[in-house]
C-alpha cells in the first residue's frame, strides 16, 4: 500500500480502535440518554465450553487490522525511483518501508534485480555497476535503509 494510502487511513483504525473500547456511546451535552451497547452483550459459542465474547472479538479483530493496515505485510518492502543519463548510464535510488517486517539486508538484491529488468527491457546483453551506496537516513519517525547507485548498459 502506498504511504499516503497509509496515511489516509490510519485516522480511521485509530477511531475504529478506540470506539471498540467503549461499552456506548453517550451524548456529549447529555440531551439524550446512551441507547445501549455498540456492541451487544453476546458471546461466539464455539464449544460447549469455550464462549468468546463478542466485543473482544471486534477489538482484537480491528487491533489485527490496524496491525495488518500500518505493516501492510503484501506490499514491496522496497521504493524503487530511477533517472536516465547519457551513455545508457541509469541513477537507481531505493527507500526501503519505513515499518517492515523483514527485508532489510535484500538492498543489493533489489537493486541487481532492477538493473537486470532494465538491461532486458532495453536490449542490452550486459550491465555494469559504476557506483554503489546503502545507508540509513534519519527523521523524526526512525531511520529508513536507503540505496543508491549507477548502472552503465552494455552489448557484448
Amino acid at each position: 500500500m502506498p504511504p499516503n494510502r497509509q496515511r489516509q487511513l490510519l485516522p480511521a483504525a485509530a477511531i475504529a480502535i478506540a470506539l471498540a473500547g467503549c461499552g456506548s456511546l453517550n451524548s456529549l451535552d447529555g440531551n439524550f440518554p446512551a441507547q445501549g451497547p455498540i456492541i451487544p452483550d453476546t458471546s461466539l459459542n464455539l464449544t460447549r465450553s469455550l464462549q468468546i465474547p463478542l466485543d473482544k472479538v471486534v477489538a482484537w479483530g480491528l487491533y489485527a487490522g490496524a496491525a495488518w493496515l500500518i505493516l501492510d505485510p503484501l506490499a514491496p518492502n522496497w521504493e524503487i525511483e530511477q533517472a536516465s543519463f547519457p551513455d545508457r548510464h541509469y541513477h537507481l535510488s531505493l527507500k526501503m518501508k519505513r515499518l517492515y517486517s523483514g527485508g532489510a539486508g535484500e538492498a543489493r538484491v533489489v537493486f541487481h534485480q532492477r538493473a537486470k529488468e532494465l538491461m532486458r527491457q532495453n536490449g542490452y546483453d550486459s550491465y555494469a555497476v559504476v557506483e554503489y551506496t546503502e545507508g540509513l537516513e534519519s527523521s523524526l519517525l526512525g531511520s529508513q535503509r536507503v540505496a543508491q547507485g549507477v548502472i552503465q548498459l552494455a552489448r557484448r
